[in-house]
């Protein structure tokens, strides 16, 4: 699969501590195009997020899947086996199903549950379109202005 003339290197790999930075600038990368009206003009926490990633990457429990292509890093996901942590695809790869696919390996892995931004309405229209519910639950984001975040589950264990 091509987009813009970006060709994956190789397919689906797990993510090392070699990754970190790449990580992290991903994850940068997505949130200022998709979420510039959540957080604005707010500095992006990057040695808060760098360090997160740190931990997850260090946590056995943790699976941290990635593809990459000449430019870097274009879709991460990682899942702990109950719970899809972190989804993310840099902007110029949107639209080509590689969210849809990390989001499959979670599930596939076991996660029934995850935290999405309410004003992420990209991320929830995907969540939405896979049969996933909100569950009525929410919590305050970490990172400022600390938006609302609300939690999503899988078909069989929506309401629960």
């Amino acid at each position: 699969m091509t987009t813009e003339g970006h060709a994956p290197r190789r397919g689906w790999r797990r993510a090392t501590a070699d990754d970190v930075v790449a990580l992290r600038d991903l994850e940068r990368a997505a949130s200022r195009a998709g979420l510039a009206h959540v957080f604005g003009d707010l500095p992006y926490p990057d040695d808060d997020v760098l360090a997160r990633w740190a931990l997850l990457l260090d946590d056995p429990t943790v699976v941290v899947d990635v593809v990459d292509d000449e430019h870097g890093l274009v879709v991460l996901a990682a899942h702990d086996g109950s719970t899809l942590r972190h989804l993310a695809v840099r902007p110029d790869r949107w639209g080509a199903g590689l969210a849809r696919d990390g989001f499959a390996r979670a599930e596939a892995a076991g996660a029934r549950r995850l935290w999405v931004l309410a004003d992420n309405h990209r991320a929830r229209t995907l969540y939405e379109s896979l049969g996933w519910r909100p569950t009525g639950e929410s919590q305050e984001c970490p990172w400022a202005p600390y938006p609302t975040e609300v939690e999503y589950a899988a078909p069989a264990e929506a309401g629960s």
